[in-house]
């Protein structure tokens, strides 16, 4: 029996972990009546919890999705994406008792205890808020590419209309395999560049499913809002905790299935070529060449600390070095977990060859072609509890910064029973407009891609505040709102308007390139050269098709089926490349990796370069409130609060009282010695840094 495609047994374990959910968020409902119980948990979660809420945070299973996405387009490589916090690892051992000493409630509260001052608190709250619902709106889209390949219509009931699209995607796949391998009759070119207009916008499908976005957006946010609304960040920690368990199924249970049906790692390695298995790309063929990941992992650097659920899941925490063990161990199993889902990846390119027309479904794809029944009906609750988990954490840390920062300041008088009402309200309302811009956004990787770069408009100031006692409040005014008009409201405009998006020179494409790569043998290749024999290294001629220099999503015609139609620019616009093309560049000249190099660094530098410019010409802060944020969060977090409140008052009655610890004493920036916890944290983050990369390439030498 079958109900959506799905078998009943499937749909029990759906129905099971449903109730499940909405039975936790029942329980907790009751402990939960106060603003720090919703927010920060009341300051009273231990390393396991700290565990399990960065765990959660970290590797929720949207991103197993991701990385299989990207791996399965740009090689081994392509799980840079999700790997490249790796490296951060080490800086989350110091930010995250930065975040606990400082003993507020919110990101933006860290303004206004540094500055003096509610403007950049409310900017910081507003501004936040929209990545938030991006976030939100990333989970959606992530949860139903998934999980549409696991509930197809059978083709006997398919329509008209989903039969010819079915059957013009299985025409484009032979036409393009044709393509590559040089057999490729001139007399289809026509009907070939005909197939890829709709290709290309997404409109060729290999199944019908059954899983509609607005349908499966509302339903599933709604469950999320109960549970939320009912127990707040407990409930979520709760949840996570669950969901680091199925994580971690999910993500090895496709391997030896997949395995199994390839035959093996050597069919694997003889059926996906050498270069795909290269961690740093190769031939031109990747986004993630040495250089890309550089700038990749300079914008994390400057960017990940900006997230308010830094402060939120640290904050929340026991003690520092819970915040400390959470973080840590939390970013590390990330790190394994994240190694399963690239192998994924690369099976899934043994499996269906490079054409699948939404490479965004990869890991549905796995699943519905390897998995058994009962298997599949616990990968769909471990993507959906991904979703919720994610958006539960999101949308309690959003309700925090519409209270604290935005409805608090503009009724000061407004009773905790009020601010409750409104943190509650807030959640739904998140997931709502998360739902919009779902609907708007497709590309899973596109949104990644923003999430990262939305992040570095507050990253940079909040790094600089912890660092530097010169940086002043007109500083980061005039680069917050600088960054976000670069990264954020200009990408969004352009987009919608259709002179810019169709004008000649935003509609720019990179030089079509070909290739040469050395790779070994395949079914196929004997297939079109009989004198070919297994085990033969060839040379491959590998056809690199252009790319959009502008648009994050590619150029596509607007009326696909007009050969001559205007072409239009899809996704996200890139500013900061446009502003490199105008210093007279040829942009059509990079590749891939080198185009998302350029538009990282300029995300990265040009903020720092505004912050230090502005600041030292701009009027410094007061004396006595610089030296109070400094002094506290230099005061060890004590063990009950009581203690903690006269180590507080301590420190501000002797304001150098940790001028000793500082690295430079007669500068403005606050680097301190480390201690013994520090260096052997430091480096034990190090080694295991170490430990990781070199287990990842083992993992693909496996069977070469």
């Amino acid at each position: 029996m079958h109900f959506l495609g799905l078998s009943w047994i499937d749909c029990l374990i759906i129905a099971c972990y449903v109730l499940a959910i909405l039975s936790i968020g029942k329980y907790l409902s009751g402990g939960v009546t106060t603003e720090k119980e919703f927010f920060l948990g009341g300051r009273t979660l231990g390393k396991w919890f700290q565990f399990f809420l960065s765990f959660g945070s970290m590797a929720d299973a949207s991103q197993a999705t991701t990385t299989s996405s990207s791996v399965y387009l740009q090689g081994a490589g392509g799980a840079w994406l999700g790997l490249i916090t790796l490296f951060l690892t080490p800086y989350y051992w110091f930010s995250n008792v930065w975040f606990r000493r400082v003993r507020l409630t919110t990101m933006g509260d860290l303004f206004e205890d540094r500055f003096g001052r509610k403007f950049l608190s409310s900017l910081y709250a507003i501004t936040t808020i929209l990545i938030i619902i991006v976030t939100i709106a990333a989970g959606n889209v992530v949860a139903l590419k998934t999980l549409q390949p696991l509930m197809v219509k059978e083709v006997s009931s398919y329509t008209a209309q989903e039969s010819e699209s079915v059957n013009s995607y299985n025409e484009f796949v032979v036409l393009r395999s044709e393509r590559n391998h040089g057999i490729f009759s001139g007399k289809n070119t026509q009907r070939f560049e005909y197939l890829k207009n709709f290709y290309d916008r997404g409109e060729l499908h290999p199944y019908i499913t059954y899983l509609k976005p607005v349908w499966f957006y509302v339903c599933s946010s709604a469950l999320v809002a109960i549970f939320v609304t009912l127990g707040g960040l407990k409930a979520s920690a709760m949840v996570d905790a669950i969901q680091a368990l199925l994580v971690i199924l999910i993500s090895v249970i496709l391997i030896p299935f997949g395995l199994l049906k390839l035959g093996g790692v050597h069919e694997l390695h003889r059926k996906v070529p050498d270069i795909m298995f290269n961690l740093f790309g190769g031939g031109g063929l990747s986004e993630y060449t040495w250089y890309s990941i550089g700038s990749l992992l300079l914008i994390q650097c400057v960017g990940i600390i900006a997230s308010q659920a830094n402060m939120t899941i640290a904050g929340s925490a026991k003690n520092e070095f819970a915040a400390r063990i959470g973080a840590v161990t939390g970013g590390f199993s990330k790190r394994f977990v994240t190694i399963a889902w690239a192998y994924c990846g690369l099976i899934a390119l043994a499996l269906f060859g490079p054409n699948l027309a939404d490479p965004d479904q990869t890991w549905g794809l796995l699943t519905k072609t390897l998995l058994p029944a009962g298997l599949i009906g616990f990968m769909i609750i471990g993507i959906l509890g991904g979703k919720m988990a994610l958006l539960g954490s999101q949308s309690v840390v959003m309700s925090g910064l519409l209270v604290k920062n935005i409805y608090e300041p503009l009724f000061p008088n407004s009773s905790e029973k009020r601010s409750m009402l409104v943190a509650r309200l807030t959640v739904p309302f998140a997931l709502g407009l998360g739902i919009c811009i779902a609907l708007y956004l497709n590309s899973i990787i596109a949104l990644l891609k923003f999430q990262i770069v939305l992040l570095v408009i507050w990253g940079v100031p909040i790094s600089m505040l912890f660092l530097w006692r010169r940086l002043t409040e007109i500083a980061v005014r005039v680069q917050v709102l600088s960054t976000l008009f670069i990264v954020a409201v200009i990408p969004w405009i352009i987009p919608n308007v259709s002179f810019l998006a169709q004008s000649k020179a935003l509609t720019l494409m990179t030089y079509e390139r070909t290739l040469i790569v050395k790779s070994l043998v395949n079914k196929s290749d004997i297939t079109h050269n009989t004198s070919y024999k297994e085990g033969d290294v060839i040379n491959r001629t590998v056809v690199v098709e252009p790319v959009s220099v502008f648009f994050e999503e590619g150029v596509v015609k607007v009326n696909p089926k007009d050969p001559s139609s205007v072409k239009t620019g899809r996704g996200l616009f890139r500013t900061e490349v446009w502003i490199v093309s105008l210093c007279g560049f040829d942009l059509a000249k990079c590749n891939s990796a080198q185009l998302m190099t350029i538009r990282y660094l300029v995300d990265a530098i040009l903020p720092i370069i505004i912050l230090i410019v502005i600041s030292l010409l701009s009027q410094p802060t007061d004396r006595l409130r610089v030296d109070r944020f400094y002094v506290r969060l230099k005061t060890p977090v004590a063990n009950s609060p009581d203690e903690d409140e006269i180590e507080i008052l301590t420190s501000y009655a002797n304001l150098n009282r940790f001028n000793h610890t500082k690295l430079f004493p007669k500068s403005n920036w606050e680097f301190t010695y480390w201690n013994r916890q520090d260096t052997i944290g430091f480096l034990s983050c190090c080694g295991l840094i170490c430990f990781i990369l070199i287990f990842f390439k083992a993992v693909l030498m496996l069977g070469s």
